[in-house]
């Protein structure tokens, strides 16, 4: 079976067999395959797509390329949410608390960030100690003993996909809904769960720009999860400004911890409440997703999702101080305010160039070897709707390197789009099971 043919066959517009996909798969992450051979395979993908049949068989052989994880000693529901990536999106640190604090068993491993998306672990790592390299055997004890750990993924666990997302990263086929899909898929099945929710993004400030694409890739994963014996859903939520108010790492947590003190934003809040509500609804610890965001939210108001978070914090070697004195969080040196030089009101925000801003200020990445500032980041003080006054705030960067004041503040000032006051239409999130 010749790789060249392989290629061949779906730069054609074939359907693969089986043991085409399976033996490209495998034979690619052991090196037997050349990076070049699998480069030109992924642009034939990226151009003529892979059905449902392909899909899945593609998604289960990157699984079969490592280690999965055991949770069969973890007693009860284990569940896992995952987003498509976003900005200021940090709800692993609210959702995680709220999940485990109900009884349910939350082992969520994690990724780093890379453009202008954040990633979970670059967040909790400006935690003070905090340790997000543990091994598989503490990973599950904890999660046997606290009912949650967050952590990056070990290196076994479909090493395919570390090797093809490198790829697809320089070959400009990242935005391809079978490969998005089997990417996630994989490691969602990997790690075991009985339980996903998938945060599909939609918006300027996400991978799918559009509702349609957006609706796709959430039904080609929930059906591969089903494939493969999960229990999946949905729900498309709104990128088109940032989440919340904070984006930056240690910015982040902080708002995170706001957030499980009851004085978050609103739309972070509520969109935490939301997905927390559906995986109880879905793990059939209440009979409605209204009554399970009931449950979610009476969770954070009773304070029983903070102290599980503390619980996570000192579990993993960080220091739970910061819970009450958040200045112990790395901080920036120089804090710089955007003001606007218009009136109106806020029809419209390029969120991904808000992420942009927040990553030359070394808040992000470009490469995932790339290092990054815990301190620094962007405060957003005014989003979609809101009415503003020529001199009034934007936004307040958080920098640590004033050279790098004026590109943030350039790429701020562009990403805003300003009109007469007019009625906005409000994102309500889509539930898909």
């Amino acid at each position: 079976m010749r790789t060249q043919d392989i290629i061949a066959a779906k730069r054609d517009g074939q359907e693969l067999a089986e043991d085409q996909i399976r033996n490209l798969i495998l034979n690619y992450t052991i090196g037997r395959i050349p990076d070049y051979q699998m480069s030109a395979f992924l642009m034939a993908v990226y151009l003529k797509g892979l059905n449902f049949r392909e899909t899945s068989i593609f998604t289960q052989a990157m699984v079969d390329s490592g280690a999965t994880l055991d949770l069969s000693s973890v007693s009860g529901t284990k569940v896992d949410k995952h987003s498509t990536g976003g900005v200021g999106d940090k709800t692993t640190l609210v959702v995680v608390p709220i999940l485990a604090a109900r009884g349910l068993k939350a082992p969520k491993m994690s990724g780093r960030g890379l453009g202008f998306t954040g990633g979970t672990l670059d967040k909790l790592e400006s935690i003070p100690g905090f340790n997000t390299a543990l091994p598989v055997e503490r990973f599950v004890n904890q999660v046997k003993r606290i009912g949650a750990a967050i952590a990056g993924q070990t290196a076994d666990i479909v090493p395919a996909d570390k090797k093809i997302y490198a790829l697809r990263d320089v070959t400009a086929t990242v935005e391809s809904i079978p490969l998005i899909a089997a990417s996630v898929m994989s490691k969602k099945i990997a790690c075991a769960s009985d339980i996903i929710l998938l945060d599909v993004k939609v918006g300027s400030g996400a991978f799918m720009h559009d509702i349609g694409q957006a609706r796709e890739l959430a039904r080609t994963m929930i059906a591969i999860g089903r494939n493969l014996g999960r229990k999946t859903g949905a729900v498309i939520t709104d990128m088109n400004q940032p989440l919340g108010k904070a984006v930056g790492n240690a910015l982040e947590v902080r708002e995170a911890i706001d957030t499980l003190q009851g004085l978050g934003p609103v739309d972070f809040t509520n969109l935490c409440v939301q997905l927390s509500g559906i995986m109880l609804y879905m793990a059939a610890q209440c009979k409605s997703v209204d009554e399970g965001r009931d449950i979610a939210r009476a969770t954070l108001d009773t304070g029983a999702a903070l102290e599980k978070f503390t619980e996570i914090v000192q579990a993993q070697d960080g220091d739970p101080r910061i819970i009450d004195d958040p200045s112990l969080l790395p901080a920036a040196n120089h804090i710089y305010t955007v003001t606007s030089l218009d009136s109106g009101v806020v029809t419209g925000m390029d969120t991904a160039r808000i992420g942009v801003a927040a990553s030359v200020l070394g808040a992000g990445r470009e490469k995932k070897e790339d290092g990054i500032d815990p301190a620094v980041g962007v405060i957003i003080e005014k989003k979609l709707g809101n009415r503003v006054e020529k001199g009034e705030a934007l936004a307040v960067i958080n920098a640590n390197n004033p050279a790098l004041i004026s590109q943030a503040e350039f790429h701020i000032r562009e990403s805003y789009a300003f009109g007469d006051p007019a009625e906005l239409s409000p994102f309500v999130p889509e539930i898909i099971f």
